[in-house]
C-alpha cells in the first residue's frame, strides 16, 4: 500500500470515529477469542456450502423456467429431440447442453446441497456427543436442529424441479402419496398443493417460489441468529491447561483466525469446484422427462433423506379403518419423521428433564463423560444407516442375485434388535474407557517393564503422571475431563511435553520448556560432578595431612629419645 493512500484512510478512519465512534467496540470484536481444536470447523463447512449455493442458486435462476407447459425438445441434445417435455426440463436441458459453463455450475450446485447437509449433520453430531447444546446453549440447538429439517426440504424441492423422470417420481412417492394418505384432510391439502390430481401444471412453479425464495430467506435468518447467538454467548472449549468456565483459550479474530478461515473458505470453494466439474451428479437427460405412467427402476433420493425412503420401504403394509376413514401405511411415515424430528428439536429440554442438570456449561465432554447420550447417539446413528441401506434394498438384491424379500425382512428385523445391541455395546465400551482413565490417574502409565519381587511375583512398572508419595507410590489424581496420557511419550500437561511430528511441530511454549528442563538437567549433572571433585579433593588433602602430621611426630620423638 503506497504511503499516501494509507494517508488517505488513516484520515477517513478518523473522520468516521470523531462522528460514530466506532473504534471501542470494533477493537473489541477484533479482539474475540476462538478455540483451535479442529472439530470446531465443521459449522464453517456448512456456512461456506450455503454461500456458494446462494451464489450458484442465483446464477441458475438467470436460466431456469419454472413453467409446466408441454413444448416439444429441438436442442442439441439428439436423444431427446422431438419429445414432448415441460418447459423446466428443457431449460434445464438448456443449462447443462447450451449455457457456457451451465452444467458445471449445475453440478456444484448439487455437491454444495449435499456437502451443506452433510456438515450440518456432523456439526450437529458433535454438538450432540461434546454437550454443547446444554445451558445456555439451548437456543442454538433448536436453530441447527431447524436448519437441518429445512436443509433436507430445501434439498428435495431442489432436485425435484427439473421435472425428468426421477424428480417426478419423487415427488410422486414422497409428496404426493404421503399427502394423500393423511385421514380426512389428505385429498383436500392434496388438491391445494398440486391445483387437482398429480402431477398438475402448478406444481413445480410452487416448489420453485419455496426453494429460491422463502426457505433460502428462513435459513439466513437462522444462519445469522446462529452466529450471533456463537458471538456473543463465546465459544465452548474442551478442557485443558488454563481453560475454565469463564475464560476462552485460543486465537484472536484478527488475524490468525481471520486468514485460517479465509483458507479454509478457497478450499471448500476448490473441492466443490473440482467435485462439480469432475464428478458426474444428476445427470437429467438419461432418463427423459417425467411420465406419470413410467417408473425408474432403483431410484433413490438424496442421502440425507433416504432414510425416510428406507422406511416406506420395509414398513407393514398396515390399514387401518375408522368409520369410513382409512388409515394407509403411508401415513405412519409421516407420524414417525414428526416424531424423529421433534425428538431432535426438544433434546436438550428432555436431557436437562431427566438429569436436573440446569448450570451453565462452556466446557465440553468427552463422549466417554457421558454414556447414557453417547448411547443414545450411536442407536439414532445405527437406525439411520440402517434405514439408508434399507432404501438401496432393490438394488442390493439385483447386484447380489438374492432375494428381494429377504433384504426387506433382514431390514425389518435390523430395525427392532440392532439398535438397542448398538447402544449397549456403545455404553459399555464408554464406561471401560472411564475406568482405563482413572486406572492411569491412579496407578499411573504402563510402562511395559516387567519387574520380579523378592518372593517370586511380576509386576509391570508404572510411570506416575503426578506426586508420589513417601513410599514413592503414585498419588491418585482428580480426573478432569481433559484427555489423559496413555503413553510415556504422550504426556502432555501430565508431565514433560511430548515432541511433535512431521506435520504438527511443538509449540514454542514446549521447545523453550524443552530447552529449559535440557539446560537445567546439564547443570544438575555439572553441579553434581563439582560437588564430588569438591568432596574428594578435601578428603585427600585431610587424609594426606593426618598422615604426615603422624609420621614426623613419631620420627622426631624417637630421635631426640635417643639422642
Amino acid at each position: 500500500m503506497s504511503p499516501k493512500l494509507a494517508e488517505t484512510m488513516a484520515k477517513q478512519g478518523d473522520a468516521i470515529d470523531s462522528r460514530y465512534h466506532p473504534s471501542a467496540a470494533v477493537r473489541r470484536q477484533l479482539n474475540k477469542v476462538f478455540p483451535t481444536h479442529w472439530s470446531f470447523l465443521l459449522g464453517e463447512i456448512a456456512l461456506y456450502s450455503f454461500i456458494i449455493l446462494l451464489l450458484t442458486g442465483i446464477w441458475l435462476t438467470l436460466f431456469f423456467d419454472p413453467s409446466m407447459a408441454e413444448v416439444t425438445y429441438n436442442g442439441v441434445y439428439e436423444p431427446l429431440r422431438g419429445i414432448q417435455m415441460s418447459k423446466a426440463y428443457e431449460s434445464a436441458l438448456d443449462i447443462s447442453f447450451e449455457v457456457r459453463g451451465g452444467l458445471f455450475v449445475r453440478q456444484v450446485h448439487h455437491w454444495a446441497a449435499l456437502l451443506f447437509a452433510a456438515s450440518i449433520m456432523v456439526h450437529l453430531a458433535r454438538i450432540f456427543f461434546t454437550g454443547a447444546f446444554r445451558r445456555p446453549r439451548e437456543a442454538n440447538w433448536v436453530i441447527g436442529s431447524l436448519l437441518l429439517i429445512l436443509a433436507m426440504f430445501e434439498g428435495f424441492f431442489g432436485y425435484s424441479l427439473p421435472d425428468d423422470l426421477l424428480s417426478g417420481t419423487g415427488l410422486r412417492a414422497a409428496f404426493s402419496g404421503i399427502t394423500m394418505s393423511i385421514p380426512v384432510i389428505g385429498t383436500w391439502m392434496h388438491w391445494a398443493l398440486f391445483g387437482g390430481d398429480f402431477p398438475g401444471t402448478i406444481i413445480i412453479p410452487r416448489l420453485y417460489a419455496l426453494h429460491i425464495l422463502l426457505l433460502p430467506g428462513i435459513m439466513l435468518a437462522l444462519i445469522g441468529a446462529h452466529l450471533a447467538l456463537v458471538w456473543f454467548q463465546k465459544h465452548t472449549q474442551f478442557p485443558g491447561p488454563g481453560r475454565t468456565e469463564k475464560n476462552v483459550v485460543g486465537v484472536r479474530v484478527m488475524p490468525v483466525f481471520a486468514v485460517k478461515s479465509g483458507a479454509f473458505f478457497a478450499m471448500t470453494v476448490g473441492i466443490l469446484g473440482l467435485m462439480g466439474g469432475l464428478l458426474q451428479i444428476n445427470p437429467i437427460w438419461d432418463l427423459g422427462p417425467y411420465k406419470p405412467s413410467m417408473v425408474s427402476a432403483g431410484s433413490q433420493p438424496d442421502f440425507y433423506m433416504m432414510w425416510t425412503d428406507g422406511l416406506i420401504r420395509i414398513w407393514p403394509a398396515w390399514e387401518f379403518y375408522i368409520g369410513n376413514y382409512t388409515i394407509p401405511q403411508p401415513f405412519w411415515i409421516a407420524i414417525l419423521m414428526g416424531l424423529v424430528f421433534t425428538l431432535l428439536i426438544a433434546w436438550p429440554f428432555l436431557e436437562k428433564r431427566f438429569t436436573g442438570d440446569d448450570a451453565h456449561h462452556n466446557l465440553l465432554q468427552r463422549p466417554r463423560d457421558a454414556p447414557v447420550r453417547t448411547a443414545i447417539g450411536a442407536m439414532a446413528i445405527s437406525f439411520y444407516i440402517l434405514m439408508t441401506y434399507a432404501c438401496m434394498n432393490d438394488i442390493i438384491a439385483l447386484k447380489f442375485h438374492i432375494s428381494l424379500n429377504a433384504t426387506t425382512w433382514i431390514a425389518r428385523i435390523a430395525m427392532v434388535v440392532l439398535p438397542p445391541i448398538v447402544y449397549f455395546v456403545t455404553y459399555r465400551w464408554a464406561v471401560a474407557l472411564q475406568r482405563a482413565d482413572r486406572a492411569v490417574l491412579e496407578h499411573g502409565i504402563e510402562t511395559g517393564i516387567i519387574k520380579r519381587l523378592p518372593h517370586g511375583a511380576y509386576v509391570e512398572l508404572h510411570q506416575p503422571i503426578g506426586p508420589v508419595d513417601d513410599h514413592g507410590h503414585p498419588i491418585p489424581l482428580e480426573y478432569q475431563g481433559a484427555a489423559v496420557p496413555k503413553k510415556m511419550n504422550k504426556l502432555g500437561s501430565g508431565g514433560a511435553p511430548g515432541r511433535g511430528s512431521f506435520l504438527y511441530p511443538d509449540p514454542v511454549s514446549e521447545d523453550a520448556a524443552l530447552t529449559e528442563a535440557e539446560h537445567a538437567s546439564h547443570h544438575r549433572q555439572l553441579t553434581a560432578l563439582k560437588e564430588y571433585q569438591d568432596t574428594e579433593h578435601g578428603t585427600n588433602g585431610s587424609s594426606n595431612g593426618h598422615s604426615n602430621g603422624h609420621s614426623n611426630g613419631h620420627s622426631n620423638g624417637h630421635s631426640n629419645g635417643h639422642h
